[in-house]
């Protein structure tokens, strides 16, 4: 699956999608023959918005949902809920560059990467642990640009927002070097709830000769953003801008200056090599320190976290044209964290006692083989993987020393079966079966609770899909449809205490089926007359999840929707490309009611958002000077993006931005 192609996108752009190459599962394949559901955005599209945020990018994506319940606080759900999700990255495996981002505690701070740093992102959708390792929500791969030239670009906003950026690339034949840096700021439309980030990245390649290469990839990152917490629905009814309120007792979020602090040093080598007729492998080792602070309700959270990675893939490739292909996979990846974990009193933002002192040591990997053959107008790929986790955990404590205790998820094995059949030259069905795995992650063992727990399981379940997709009338309708079951065991769910501190259990299981479609459909491509490109596109999903044999004590929440799942989303846009290179998006997103506890008894009420840029473009000489203007939220809902499942006290939503409009300026040397 993709998303619309973009108003600056030519005919050739949207034409040439069946024959893009994708890295989905190390295939090399077509968009339309690969057997599963990918989504593919290439840089026109990354720019369609302001650029300062991935979440309306990634939400034009059908069975994608990204939230943010203050700016720079990410969530990220692929065809599932956010049942485990309270903020970060989780269930989702990501990688940049072919190097892993996510850690050995299945944690990513996606919020460190900025959308001027890539030239593309890929998105595979369902269970890919087949070739990924532990996920059952699916797989994202970014990829950055090499592009030769300077950018730069100014942009703001409301609520304070601004932005800046420059990037400077260069190569020869053997050599290529790139630096970019980045500053975005918000004052955030509620209470407690500013923005700072900074981002430094550098990208070395070195070809040492016709079959090996050399990448260095690596960045720093400051980022800082406060964390206003729920409000209840009287309060998002009166004042939406509230930061969470003191209650009895526990001060709110402004008098204990909650936000996250994030300090994060990134480098990764992969070194890539033809070392062989019809062998190749590419082999990459990745370290990062991340120094975190959380200043939360409750306690001050100090974190330093070591991470060690190596993934390395020998692939063997015959190739007979038309009749016969054969590509085979092996390899494995394997990671380490090491944090240390200090947690205070709280005191208004500054530190206070020492509550409690651990150290976790977590060792996460995988072996992975995998085999693709096409015979004319089939394709088989048939994958595994076995998956392994354990971590080491001990508390220092004044009275008893140290006590260590060790979980283990033992190992897993995890299959994959994708079939392509092609009906015709532009038109491929496809069918997938595959089990996905996910242990818990270190913040649901060790949640904010502070009580380490070696009980909760991993979940696991099969996936069975089925779709159709490609083009037709000469690629001017292109489309992705598919039909999927995951039937999930052991689902993960999140629950908090009377004194909003977190804490997860399983939760028997949940039955995921649904539905997805999406078309792009290129009304006019004309090189004159007023209106010169004229795209039309819709994303929808159909999501109607369920408990399954799911009891918490007395109560008995089988058959209740799923907690966190919007039941439908539909997705529209057009784009048009007008004379003299002025161009206009129009987006218009509808999201169903969503369901905010297990219980079934408190729902998000269904929210609709326009979206609106405008732009034009210039070409001086070599240079290319692009301004554009925005609105986003422009039918002034008022609405939450980005709830608190489960809460307690009925602290339920964190309100999105109302209307709210930006400007800026782009150049390309």
């Amino acid at each position: 699956m993709c998303t619309a192609q973009n108003n600056n996108a030519t005919s050739s752009d949207t034409a040439s999608l069946n024959a893009v190459t994708v890295t989905a599962f190390a295939s090399g394949l077509k968009w339309k023959d690969v057997p599963a559901s990918v989504a593919l955005l290439n840089k026109q599209q990354l720019m369609r918005y302001d650029g300062t945020s991935m979440v309306p990018l990634l939400n034009t994506i059908a069975g994608v949902r990204m939230e943010e319940r203050s700016p720079g606080s990410y969530r990220l759900s692929m065809r599932g809920s956010l049942l485990r999700s309270p903020f970060g990255v989780r269930n989702v495996k990501i990688y940049m560059d072919d190097v892993p981002l996510t850690d050995a505690t299945g944690n990513t701070y996606l919020n460190l990467i900025d959308l001027n740093e890539l030239s593309s992102i890929e998105i595979i959708k369902g269970p890919s642990s087949s070739f990924y390792g532990a996920n059952t929500g699916g797989a994202v791969i970014l990829n950055t640009d090499d592009k030769r030239g300077i950018d730069a670009g100014l942009s703001g906003g409301s609520y304070g927002l601004f932005k800046e950026y420059v990037s400077i690339k260069e190569h020869t034949d053997k050599l290529f070097f790139g630096l970019q840096q980045s500053h975005t700021q918000s004052d955030g439309y509620r209470q407690q709830s500013a923005l700072r980030k900074d981002i430094v990245q550098g990208k070395f390649n070195w070809k040492l000769n016709k079959t090996s290469s050399l990448l260095f990839l690596g960045f720093y990152a400051n980022l800082h953003y406060e964390t206003p917490g729920g409000i209840t629905q009287k309060q998002m009814d009166s004042l939406p801008t509230l930061a969470r309120q003191p209650s009895g007792s526990t001060p709110g979020a402004v008098e204990q200056n909650a936000g996250v602090y994030n300090k994060t040093y990134f480098g990764a080598v992969t070194f890539r090599s033809a070392f062989a007729k019809h062998f190749n492998n590419t082999t990459s080792f990745v370290f990062n320190h991340t120094d975190f602070k959380n200043p939360f309700i409750t306690n001050y959270e100090k974190r330093k976290e070591f991470n060690y990675s190596g993934r390395t893939d020998f692939q063997y490739t015959i190739n007979k044209g038309n009749s016969f292909t054969l590509k085979t996979n092996a390899g494995g990846e394997l990671q380490y964290n090491n944090s240390y974990i200090r947690v205070y009193d709280n005191n208004g933002g500054t530190l206070g006692d020492n509550q409690y002192k651990d150290r976790v040591y977590t060792t996460q990997y995988f072996l992975f083989a995998q085999v693709n053959i096409t015979t004319g107008k089939w394709l088989f790929q048939a994958g595994l993987s076995n998956n392994n986790l354990q971590y080491k955990y001990s508390r220092l404590t004044d009275s008893s020393g140290v006590y260590p205790i060790t979980k283990k998820t033992g190992n897993t094995v995890s299959p994959r079966v994708g079939i392509t059949y092609s009906i015709i030259k532009n038109v491929s069905l496809y069918a997938v079966a595959a089990k996905g795995f996910s242990p818990p992650t270190l913040a649901e063992v060790l949640p904010s609770s502070g009580l380490f727990t070696n009980t909760l399981q991993a979940e696991y379940g099969w996936n069975y899909e089925a779709g159709i997709k490609g083009s037709v009338v000469n690629n001017k309708l292109q489309y992705n449809a598919s039909f999927y079951y995951f039937a999930l065991k052991d689902a993960i769910v999140r629950r908090v205490d009377d004194n909003g501190n977190e804490y997860f259990v399983n939760a028997g299981g949940t039955i995921q089926k649904g539905a997805e479609l999406w078309m792009n459909a290129n009304i006019i491509n004309a090189h004159q007359g007023f209106v010169q490109s004229l795209n039309i596109w819709n994303s929808f999903s159909y999501q109607p999840y369920k408990f399954d044999s799911y009891k918490s004590g007395s109560n008995d929440y089988s058959g209740n929707k799923l907690t966190g799942v919007p039941r439908a989303i539909d997705v529209s846009g057009v784009d048009v490309k007008f004379m003299h290179d002025y161009y206009t998006n129009i987006t218009f997103n509808y999201t169903s009611s969503i369901s905010l506890d297990d219980a079934s008894t408190v729902s998000a009420k269904p929210y609709h958002l326009l979206q609106l840029k405008m732009g034009k473009d210039f070409l001086l000489h070599k240079m290319k000077l692009k301004i554009f203007a925005g609105a986003d939220n422009l039918l002034n809902e008022g609405y939450s993006l980005g709830n608190d499942i489960n809460a307690f006290g009925g602290r339920y939503f964190n309100p999105a931005p109302v209307r709210n409009y930006y400007v800026g300026i782009a150049i390309n040397l």
